[in-house]
């Protein structure tokens, strides 16, 4: 039976989340260091603790050697014999100790900072080593405290991260005890602790929302090709379908918007474009422009360069407020892209000089923010490409074997059904005949008798559903007059009816 010592370190264990062998190890930690103490220091002093009954035991290590020197660490080899007949120059012997009843003041307190300082080391090593593979994915927090340059948010069992001013969006407002979704961006060691950074204006926090509200791009069937993003305003999206059967960009809006809209909604009304992605570079640029149309697109392999002509009514739209349009579309493709507008391509070829509008995909000495991530294409490779089938006609599932010739399908189009039937004599009774029709000898069944049936528009009460009974001659009126006939008039003459009147055995 476990002791009052288990009960306890097992509880520590789970109170903070780490595992029952690392609390063992730091409680056995802090007892040497206050038995060494007790010992006057004695350097080859340790304890263990059974982790079956909770007994605690002290062990004094002594080395065996052939000139001993220091007598409370070392011992020589006719001495080790008398305890290990083999024992040999370099060995070490435990000799079980006697543990001290009462350890004084000092070693207490040692031990108890001891203990505190292995679980903190240890707490912090359990959080760097869970956060440390979670770089990259999604998150759900709750804020806790907003500063001026920073956000504290809190990712559950009393970790906390740090959203940076340079990873927040602008236009978003968070207020303490909201529930956000952030993605972790790097895990750093700090004398305080692992400092976990989180991000909310990240392009990848946009992958992984696609991922968790679109199906087909978690199983790798669609494919996120490239991201660009300016967060809070406007943000791009290039897909493509591994299956040709399978529409990208309806995938990703879903049933009446539902999928992109819960995407929109997580980001605070950010307006995003879900555009086609296509190894043609030209169409690529075409998509990116979107919804701009674009007229003719000169591609430039060695410069990367793409030069884009627009009608003069869609150059506003190519370019977008402050150029954001046109700015995007050059991130997400990689390409720069200079728009032009037809006019001024018509006067640049007059021979006027025109200069065409010019947008990099990105700075000097940046990186481009083409996001390509090596998990998505492992996942897009394992996923299977299904063969696309053609579609079935509906005569094929009813009849395994059809045989109609062409000639007869054009008679059957000229033909109703409504001359056929007037043509077939009709039997009486309730019996049903099948009938030979056509020249392929097959048969169909025919209705012995078609009768009509006058049915109401509306059924406003229940004389209109019910059974007609047979002692009734004629259909009930819609209002009952009877009740109308019982009901006694307002006004009576005075001279009408007196004689009927029986006065007898009333009092006037």
């Amino acid at each position: 039976m476990k002791n009052d010592l288990l009960l306890a370190l097992n509880q520590l264990a789970a109170e903070k989340n780490l595992p029952a062998e690392t609390v063992y190890e730091a409680v056995e930690a802090a007892l040497t260091s206050a038995f060494r103490r007790e010992e006057d220091d004695a350097p080859n002093m340790y304890v263990k603790i059974d982790a079956r009954n909770g007994e605690i035991r002290a062990y004094r290590q002594m080395f065996v050697v052939e000139e001993v020197e220091n007598p409370r660490v070392e011992m020589s080899v006719e001495e080790a014999r008398r305890w290990k007949p083999d024992a040999r120059p370099g060995d070490v012997l435990d000799f079980e100790e006697e543990i001290p009843k009462n350890a004084g003041r000092i070693a207490a307190q040692t031990a108890k900072q001891v203990v505190l300082q292995r679980l903190r080391e240890a707490e912090r090593d359990a959080i760097y080593e869970e956060y440390i593979h979670k770089v990259g994915e999604l998150l759900v927090g709750t804020v806790q405290k907003v500063e001026a340059r920073q956000v504290i948010v809190d990712l559950g069992r009393g970790t906390e991260a740090i959203l940076p001013a340079s990873e927040q969006v602008r236009s978003e407002h968070l207020r303490a005890g909201q529930r956000v979704k952030v993605l972790v961006v790097e895990v750093n060691r700090a004398s305080k602790g692992p400092q976990v950074v989180v991000s909310r204006a990240h392009r990848n926090l946009l992958r992984r929302l696609f991922e968790m509200e679109v199906p087909e791009i978690k199983n790798g069937t669609v494919e996120i090709k490239s991201i660009a993003r300016e967060g809070g305003h406007r943000s791009k999206v290039a897909v493509w379908a591994r299956n040709p059967a399978i529409d990208p960009i309806g995938a990703c809006v879903g049933m009446r918007g539902t999928r992109i809209q819960n995407i929109v909604n997580e980001l605070n009304g950010e307006r995003i474009d879900v555009i086609k992605w296509d190894p043609d570079p030209a169409k690529f640029v075409s998509n990116a422009l979107s919804p701009a149309q674009v007229t003719e697109v000169e591609i430039d392999p060695k410069e990367r360069l793409a030069s884009v002509v627009v009608p003069d009514k869609m150059m506003s739209l190519a370019i977008g407020k402050d150029g954001q349009n046109a700015r995007l579309a050059a991130k997400l493709t990689g390409w720069r892209i200079t728009v032009l507008s037809e006019s001024a391509k018509e006067r640049m070829a007059a021979g006027e000089a025109e200069s065409p509008m010019e947008f990099e995909p990105y700075a000097p000495g940046e990186a481009p923010e083409i996001d390509v991530l090596h998990e998505a294409e492992q996942v897009a490779a394992a996923a299977v490409e299904l063969p696309v089938r053609e579609p079935v006609p509906a005569a094929s599932a009813t009849l395994p074997q059809p045989v109609v010739e062409p000639e007869a399908e054009e008679e059957e189009e000229e033909i109703s059904f409504a001359s056929i039937v007037e043509t077939i004599p009709v039997p009486r009774g309730e019996e049903r005949e099948s009938e030979d029709y056509g020249e392929d000898d097959e048969e169909y069944e025919i209705p012995a008798a078609i009768f009509e049936e006058e049915r109401p528009s509306t059924i406003r009460f229940a004389e209109d559903v019910l059974p007609r009974r047979d002692d009734e001659d004629e259909p009930l009126p819609k209002k009952s007059a009877g009740k109308k006939a019982k009901r006694a008039p307002r006004y009576y003459d005075e001279g009408d009816d007196m004689e009927d009147i029986d006065y007898a055995g009333r009092i006037h």
